[in-house]
């Protein structure tokens, strides 16, 4: 019971600062969105290093828009990578919520999008796919995916505050219960070697949605990981990008191929980090 009911307190003194920041991030969203999307579209050889700047933006289902290009032939290989690579989903807004310094949120969002832009021009380089094709109807799929993006500010935001806070607390609890009563020296272990780590960790980073950036997020909250392993997953996690990609392109060999790219640059981009933090 007393687990239970800290775990409850600690929810909600967090759903407060989830609400204050989804409100801001929705309203950037809605203001930024459409000429973000317009401007990547025109980016062409640039398209890595918009993609992966405008990726970093506090904002969700830019990865969605971006799978929709991709499928659409509108941007390049190299592009949606970089805005994959560089999403921060919802590990931003529990950083803040956890009064996280904004120098290690600012090095981290940072470091991010510079996996986008290096991994990005790189794909590119070794992957020419770039072509023209008829745009694909976003507006609907939103709707389809069930985002709330077009219902205002308030409502998206207490949606996702509510989501986030719930699933948080179901994490919270499990791992407090966990501490108190399981020996999970062993799995601690096991997260935070230099390799496995990372390779763990970018695996959980498919999850196609916001749970794989909730659970590592804690977790280095909780210094069960380090930055590295948390890196690795973050890389990887794009949110319900790759659902869309996998729904809109209809390459299946394709699309396995870009998860496995993705997963190369998620570990990789986890190791490298380790020389700069």
């Amino acid at each position: 019971m007393d687990i239970l009911i800290d775990t409850l307190i600690d929810n909600l003194k967090l759903f407060s600062f989830l609400f204050i920041t989804y409100i801001l991030l929705e309203y950037m969203e809605h203001k930024t969105a459409d000429k973000a999307a317009e401007f990547i579209r025109k980016a062409g050889f640039s398209g890595p290093f918009v993609g992966a700047a405008l990726g970093a933006l506090p904002q969700c289902g830019f990865s969605l828009v971006a799978s929709n290009f991709y499928a659409a032939r509108i941007i390049s290989l190299g592009t949606l990578l970089a805005v994959y690579l560089s999403t921060s989903d919802e590990m931003l807004p529990i950083l803040i919520s956890n009064a996280v310094s904004v120098r290690l949120i600012a090095a981290i969002l940072a470091y991010k999008a510079l996996c986008g832009m290096i991994f990005g021009y790189a794909i590119n380089f070794v992957w020419h796919k770039y072509r023209t094709k008829e745009n694909i109807d976003i507006e609907q799929l939103c709707k389809n995916e069930n985002c709330h993006c077009e219902e205002g500010v308030i409502k998206p935001a207490l949606y996702h505050s509510l989501r986030i806070t719930l699933f948080i607390f179901a994490v919270t609890l499990v791992l407090n219960f966990a501490i108190a009563y399981l020996d999970i020296s062993k799995l601690t272990t096991y997260l935070q070697l230099p390799l496995l780590g990372e390779l763990l960790s970018a695996l959980i980073g498919f999850i196609p949605n916001c749970s794989s950036s909730v659970i590592l997020t804690q977790l280095y909250l909780e210094n069960y990981i380090n930055i590295g392993t948390l890196l690795s997953g973050s890389l990887v996690s794009s949110g319900v990008g790759i659902l869309v990609l996998f729904r809109v392109n209809r390459r299946l060999k394709e699309n396995l191929s870009i998860l496995a790219i993705l997963y190369i640059c998620g570990v990789l981009g986890g190791l490298l980090s380790h020389f700069v933090f």
